[in-house]
């Protein structure tokens, strides 16, 4: 939805890919397709690395071989732990194993890779997690792992990551490692680093609400957001007289799910 402003307003609609919580969590509590490899599955440990693929963190369980960290490879496991016999009595599809993964998971994300709620939101990392498969968790296995991962250059794809991912968003992080996109608008256009040509950037956050707080409905969220970005992206351009700017702003559904930020937008190609 396009609408225009004094300075020249490019509204970004919803882009749910942007926070499917959780600024990283893209497989929390969905149960995908499973790879079946059977009991004999090893349990994870932290600093693992895998050469996964953006298909591969869609499924809630994984069993892809373990590489070398030197080597090419696209996650890496920040946490490993077993699920308490509490939790995991309902069984390997219970939505509340999700919870409990994200509630350990998402803190130790912004921990290891060095980043708070805003400056995770504008980045290209994510994390997802697995479990055991369905041969393995009848056999008793009841582990969960969660793995650090990257938004390739290309739609759908992930990127190599670096020997280690810890610490990757400390100081000034990388442009490999921030969000841009190119098109003439945000909505609608795919994610990419800003390594790579492009025309907007995810510049700066605003927080809505608490957490605590009931969703504000959809109106008072974009007006806030509108306000707030028009503001805000002409101070990160140093005050042109001139500018483009964007938001993306999310519903009901990312708020209950713990999201209480909007995304403001800079047309730039630095």
């Amino acid at each position: 939805m396009l609408r225009t402003a004094p300075a020249r307003l490019v509204q970004a609609q919803l882009v749910l890919a942007a926070l499917v919580l959780v600024a990283g969590c893209t497989a929390s509590s969905q149960a995908g397709p499973v790879t079946e490899s059977g009991p004999a599955e090893a349990g994870p440990r932290l600093g693992q690395c895998r050469n996964l693929s953006a298909r591969d963190v869609d499924a809630s369980s994984n069993a892809s071989p373990v590489v070398a960290c030197t080597a090419k490879h696209t996650a890496e496991t920040f946490v490993a732990g077993t699920f308490p016999a509490a939790v995991s009595a309902e069984g390997r599809t219970d939505p509340a194993l999700g919870g409990f993964v994200y509630d350990r998971c998402q803190p130790r994300f912004r921990a290891f890779v060095g980043a708070d709620d805003s400056l995770l939101l504008r980045s290209t990392l994510s994390w997802a997690w697995f479990r055991p498969s369905a041969a393995a968790w009848k056999a008793g296995q009841h582990t969960y792992r969660c793995d650090v991962t990257a938004g390739g250059a290309a739609k759908g794809t992930l990127a190599t990551l670096p020997t280690s991912a810890e610490g990757l968003l400390l100081g000034k992080p990388d442009d490999r490692w921030l969000t841009c996109v190119d098109g003439p608008r945000v909505s609608g256009a795919a994610k990419i680093p800003c390594s790579s040509p492009h025309t907007w950037r995810a510049v700066t956050t605003i927080v809505l609400g608490a957490k605590d707080d009931p969703y504000p409905g959809d109106r008072l969220s974009e007006v806030r957001t509108r306000d707030y970005c028009s503001d805000s992206v002409g101070a990160w351009l140093n005050y042109p007289v001139d500018y483009d700017y964007g938001y993306t702003w999310f519903h009901a559904a990312e708020w209950k799910t713990g999201n209480r930020r909007s995304v403001c937008w800079a047309r730039t190609t630095q």
